[in-house]
């Protein structure tokens, strides 16, 4: 696994005003895998709550089960399988909350 200084010297090479805050991967048996990572950066028109994200919940193989984002142009949204729809970014609480739900409402599925 990467470690977050790592990730900050990467990031700050291109974007210097930016912090990361939180780095999670997680390999499942069931060959699953959860990474996120959110970063401060500077308020702008497209992130005007002041962070960059990228949750993901899919198979190691690549495959998107559920993705937040809000890769520049698209601003917040997220992804069900292979569905995009826009995503009201109301706090970082509530992301990772509506985040976690969508993983919970796939694992039950799957039981």
């Amino acid at each position: 696994m990467v470690s977050i200084d790592v990730l900050n010297d990467l990031w700050h090479n291109c974007h210097m005003d930016a912090e990361l805050l939180s780095y999670f991967k997680q390999d499942f048996k069931d060959g699953t895998v959860i990474e996120a990572v959110v970063w401060k950066v500077p308020k702008d028109k497209e992130r005007s709550h002041g962070f960059k994200y990228r949750l993901y919940f899919g198979k190691l193989d690549g495959t998107c089960i559920t993705r937040y984002d809000n890769e520049k142009g698209k601003g917040d949204h997220r992804h069900i399988g292979k569905r995009e729809e826009v995503y009201q970014f109301i706090s970082l609480e509530k992301l990772l909350n509506d985040f976690k739900q969508d993983v919970r409402k796939y694992r039950k599925r799957m039981k």
